[in-house]
């Protein structure tokens, strides 16, 4: 893999109990103590479901088993690998039932995926925080769906921005990110003095999801399916992502 190019995963999270068991095992203790925290089953076994499959596509191109990979706060607060012999980059996210992870390697990665919120939410956090172009945006939906959706891709890529570079997500709230995707943007510029790319992401069922890069260079994306049952190397890559999936952010566009 090259600098521009990052590998994505889809991960289902809703799995049999069997698949959840198996992933149990490969934990560490910090998270096996937050998945009995859950008081609600389906939201602890998605959680390890996520976790587990975080580790087992993370220790691949670090060189180690599931098991044995541990994580630290880098300076900013991001996680990151305690053993890194190959410089690998990582970012991952849940929501609901979909879980990503993007792996990149010699630039800083960020992603986000969200599940779409309750269309009176998505207004009102939009009308607060976002830039007044951006909630109006977001407003001027044509359904309680497409407002939803709006407001899920903003949110995403202020998420994927963030993460980039260990960032707190309220740094991304009034920063401007509308725009065609794959965007250039320096509205991080707090954060770093370069600029970064976001490229929204679609994935299946009621969510949105974003990457974002560090540096002056777009970038390409790799999706891949997570699935239990089928070893990490034989899961088929998608197509590359060259050009804009949608342009959500742009007058007339469609957002469904």
């Amino acid at each position: 893999m090259n600098t521009d190019t990052v590998a994505l995963w889809v991960i289902p999270t809703d799995q049999p109990a069997p698949v959840v068991d198996r992933l149990h095992r490969l934990l560490d203790q910090g998270e096996r103590a937050r998945a009995r925290a859950m008081p609600d089953p389906a939201r602890r076994a998605r959680f390890v479901v996520g976790r587990g499959a975080v580790r087992l596509l993370a220790a691949r191109p670090l060189g180690l088993a599931p098991a044995e990979l541990s994580w630290r706060r880098g300076p900013h607060g991001k996680p990151e690998p305690v053993h890194n012999p190959t410089g690998a980059q990582f970012s991952w996210s849940g929501s609901g039932s979909l879980a990503v992870l993007a792996v990149a390697h010699g630039r800083r990665v960020g992603a986000d995926v969200e599940e779409l919120p309750a269309e009176r939410v998505a207004v009102r956090v939009a009308g607060r925080y976002f830039p007044p172009e951006e909630a109006r945006y977001v407003a001027g939906g044509s359904s309680a769906r497409h407002r939803s959706a709006r407001f899920a891709q903003l949110w995403c890529r202020r998420e994927a921005g963030v993460k980039v570079y260990g960032g707190r997500l309220a740094q991304s709230l009034p920063l401007r990110l509308a725009g065609r995707s794959p965007l250039r943007s320096e509205a991080f510029k707090a954060l770093s003095p370069g600029p970064c790319w976001i490229r929204d992401i679609r994935v299946p069922g009621p969510f949105r999801a974003a990457v974002a890069l560090d540096g002056p260079a777009p970038f390409l994306v790799r999706r891949r399916t997570w699935t239990p049952y089928l070893p990490v190397d034989l899961a088929p890559p998608e197509a590359p992502l060259e050009a804009p999936l949608e342009a959500p952010l742009e007058p007339g566009a469609a957002d469904d």
